[in-house]
């Protein structure tokens, strides 16, 4: 019986959601307890056929918590609420499980941005390196689906704020990527709350484990990296040595799927975990010869009318909107907006004015009000408010200048009209590839 198994046996159990994850832990449960009893509590009743378990739904499914020995709870649910559970109530999550319990090693990634770029490099380096590894976690694959495996595998597990808030342990090997404003509706002390979820990540490790970090982001009054680096295990990577190492600089001008600071940083990240795992630097450079890029990060959709769109949809954070323009450096109309979560644009809106981008459009709602502010700040650039993405693109392609380049790069979340960024991002891509030619 695995150790999970073991631990949750005879306890009271709630599922807390039953999206992709919620549906992972209940099929792991049922697969080594057939016949326990479990509830699932969600906002809609669950589609499920199971006379051992009981369903809590409806607006006041989150009262019910206290009457469980143990939540299993899914992301993207929020607590919001003070007092919502009593300290008798164990709230983790599959990440928690897995870094409690299971065997394999695992090295664990975070960040504000370029979390996945750079756990997928990892895999990479790793796999071409012989190591027996998979990648799952936040990347859309449940860590459940590897919780039977033996200590052999090395799991790369991208893991986000929400997976970590309530994890009670860290990976032997932590990667840090960033930490910028982003998810501040979905705690209860906003960008403090946000930044010590992140944090976990490193919190709990073991003399012998390692973090790789970068010291050099601003952090200063947010974070003490004395007191996030325990036990000697910091292993920093900044930007400085990202921009001088001679091998990085190699990969990084190697291949065009990766371009940008960020994505040099993200590579010198990925080498820093490949060298504590014996990866040669051969088994390095066919990883990011054979890496074709990743779906919605500044991903190259195509030339039509002389015109290159990219689809950015992943940049939810001025910052990586920052970074795309400039790792592009012919963007002529950038595309931005979403939903509003109270991020501060303050300096997005600076570098908006002082950029050489000569159209700006925006989608509801952080779209509509940058654009007003940069109105009343005198801006002379093309602005235009689009009522949704098909009007959004009509503008773009009736204003980009042949030979330039068409950025969507959001700087904001998609669940004002969209499920997620991959929906607003493919959704983008159909209507660009239906211009006429």
């Amino acid at each position: 019986m695995s150790q999970i198994i073991e631990y949750i046996k005879d306890k009271k159990i709630l599922i807390l959601g039953f999206g992709r994850e919620g549906k992972s832990t209940y099929n792991y449960i049922r697969k080594h307890l057939p016949h326990k009893a479990l509830a699932i509590g969600d906002m809609n009743k669950p589609d499920i056929d199971d006379g051992n378990v009981s369903l809590i739904y409806g607006e006041d499914y989150l009262k019910c918590l206290g009457d469980f020995d143990i939540v299993f709870k899914s992301p993207g649910i929020a607590f919001l609420e003070d007092d919502m559970y009593p300290g008798t109530t164990e709230i983790t999550c599959q990440t928690d499980m897995f870094l409690r319990f299971c065997k394999p090693t695992v090295v664990g990634i975070t960040g504000s941005k370029g979390k996945t770029t750079t756990s997928t490099l990892i895999y990479e380096m790793l796999k071409w390196g012989g190591v027996n590894t998979c990648l799952i976690g936040n990347i859309g694959v449940p860590v459940f689906e590897k919780a039977d495996e033996d200590e052999s595998l090395v799991a790369v597990i991208e893991m986000s704020s929400h997976q970590l808030e309530f994890t009670t342990a860290s990976p032997e090997v932590a990667v840090l990527v960033n930490i910028y404003q982003e998810h501040l509706d979905h705690y209860k002390t906003g960008f403090e709350g946000y930044v010590n979820s992140k944090l976990n990540i490193a919190r709990f490790q073991k003399q012998g484990d390692k973090v790789i970090y970068n010291p050099e982001q601003e952090l200063e009054g947010i974070v003490d990296w004395d007191k996030v680096i325990v036990n000697g295990n910091g292993c920093p990577v900044t930007f400085t040595d990202a921009r001088e190492d001679e091998f990085v600089n190699e990969l990084w001008h190697s291949t065009e799927h990766l371009k940008g600071e960020h994505n040099r940083q993200d590579i010198a990240y990925a080498l820093a975990v490949a060298r504590i795992f014996g990866v040669s630097d051969d088994a390095v450079r066919l990883a990011i010869k054979n890496f074709g890029g990743i779906e919605h990060r500044m991903e190259y959709v195509g030339v039509i009318n002389g015109v290159s769109y990219y689809n950015d949809s992943i940049a939810t954070i001025p910052t990586a909107v920052i970074g795309a323009v400039r790792a592009l450096g012919n963007v002529d109309t950038l595309l931005f907006g979403g939903l509003d979560r109270g991020i501060d644009y303050t300096d997005f809106i600076t570098f908006l004015l002082e950029s050489e981008i000569k159209n700006l459009v925006g989608l509801p709602e952080t779209g509509h009000n940058i654009i007003a502010e940069l109105e009343k700040k005198g801006c002379k650039k093309n602005m235009f408010c689009a009522c949704d993405m098909a009007d959004a693109v009509r503008l773009c392609s009736e204003h980009t200048e042949e030979g330039r380049a068409c950025l969507f790069s959001p700087a904001a979340a998609s669940y004002n009209f969209y499920k997620n960024f991959e929906e607003k991002g493919k959704h983008f891509k159909e209507l660009v590839n239906q211009l006429t030619k």
